[in-house]
């Protein structure tokens, strides 16, 4: 099939097969300056005391902006379809995640 031209403002956007996978993240940072915004993603692990940052983004405040409409409406979307979402300071986690707990 020979390559088509493109419609104007379509963008063709390519995806590793590594990048695909995903990161897992359950803390993010967020710090920003007058120029940029700054999100850290770490995956804390229970009973560790070091974690490390799995991935960083870099946003202008306008694309900072934009990242959190679109979490506003597919989390809206997400909800309507799921339930609310609880937030986590309202769910008692146990501190062992269900393995045995660690001694020293």
């Amino acid at each position: 099939m020979p390559d088509q031209p493109q419609p104007p403002n379509q963008l063709n956007i390519e995806i590793s097969e590594e990048v695909a996978e995903g990161t897992y993240a359950n803390l993010a940072i967020i710090t920003h300056s007058h120029a940029e915004f700054v999100i850290d993603f770490v995956n804390v692990m229970p009973g560790t005391p070091k974690s490390k940052v799995k991935s960083r983004i870099i946003l202008t405040p306008q694309h900072a902006k934009r990242l959190m409409k679109a979490l506003t409406d597919n989390i809206t979307k997400y909800e309507a379809v799921n339930g609310t979402i609880k937030d986590l300071e309202d769910i008692q986690l146990p501190l062992n995640f269900g393995g045995p707990t660690a001694q020293a």
